[in-house]
């Protein structure tokens, strides 16, 4: 570390700052060349590792026809070894025979033993693989062929019964209704099944409009549809109701023609013919009167609802007296 306590001449500073930047570049070069030590290091160490698992690898290796060589190889020795007892054993017989009889030389010589064969050289089996059982019942397990031949028949099938369906819809059925203002104004429209309430309110709006004044300013979604006292949501078709058969308080909601003999109390459990026709009302006229019968027997329609019997008759008013 130079010292630049005190007054020194200007070459002296210069020498000095030379000499410091000189010192500081040996640094660098020395710090350079420390890493490019640990690189060359880390180069080496890593292709030193690629070369031990490569050597590994070639050790795990193997040449399958050396194996096959060796097999053979083993398998002649000790064909060879096996058959030279047997052999030798044979060629002393055959010289006791020829020894004790020589006239019957060539009996001697057809008797003699033949060499056993070594069990090597029996033919190989080669293991057959192992087959399906045509007896064993295999519906439960998956195929291709019928899984595609059941999806087809079932597509078949969808598309059948959307046409019946769409057929049954299209269906024209005549509905009896009445226009209730506090009093009954009896009418009838021919409709399709597939038809939703609101397009049935909006024909009889247009049917209305001519005779009944407070009409014409009305539109379908202020009307209401009243089946056997019960309030239908506008969005449910006659097809709805035609298919699952339901039943409201007072008779079924499946029939919308009017048979007039309707009893005072019936099985709903027993079908009949018989329903009441139903009411085409404006939502003011029963947000004024519902308190009082008949809108005090209506509510609004419940699909999970059943009913056990079958009433026209106000409850209400038969508790109060």
């Amino acid at each position: 570390m130079t010292s630049t306590i005190g007054l020194v001449t200007l070459d002296e500073m210069k020498a000095r700052q030379e000499k410091v930047v000189q010192e500081r570049e040996q640094e660098l070069a020395k710090k350079q060349r420390d890493a490019e030590r640990e690189r060359q290091k880390a180069i080496d160490a890593k292709q030193a590792k690629k070369d031990r698992q490569k050597k590994q690898i070639q050790s795990l290796s193997f040449n399958p026809d050396e194996d096959e060589e060796d097999e053979e190889g083993e398998e002649d020795e000790d064909k060879s070894d096996g058959d030279r007892p047997a052999v030798k054993a044979a060629e002393d017989l055959a010289d006791d025979s020829s020894q004790s009889s020589e006239p019957s030389s060539e009996p001697s010589s057809s008797n003699a033993l033949v060499p056993a064969k070594s069990s090597s050289q029996a033919p190989k089996l080669i293991p057959r693989k192992l087959g399906k059982n045509p007896d064993v019942d295999t519906s439960f397990l998956r195929d291709r062929e019928r899984e595609e031949h059941e999806n087809e028949l079932r597509e078949q099938l969808r598309l059948e019964w959307e046409q019946k369906q769409e057929a049954l819809k299209n269906e024209e059925i005549e509905i009896i209704f009445s226009y209730w203002d506090g009093s009954g104004h009896r009418r009838s429209l021919r409709m399709k099944k597939g038809n939703s309430i609101y397009q049935f309110l909006s024909r009889c709006l247009e049917m209305l409009r001519k005779e009944f004044t407070e009409l014409r300013a009305v539109s379908g979604d202020q009307l209401m549809y009243v089946k056997e006292d019960l309030i239908i949501p506008h969005h449910y078709t006659f097809y709805d109701f035609i298919v699952t058969k339901a039943r409201g308080k007072s008779g079924p909601l499946f029939n919308f023609d009017v048979h007039d003999d309707i009893r005072m109390l019936a099985d709903s459990r027993v079908e009949k013919d018989e329903s009441h026709a139903g009411k085409v009302l404006m939502r003011s006229w029963y947000e004024r009167n519902k308190h009082i019968f008949p809108a005090s027997r209506w509510e609004p329609f419940d699909p999970t609802k059943t009913y056990d019997k079958y009433s026209i008759h106000d409850r209400k008013k038969s508790k109060g007296k």
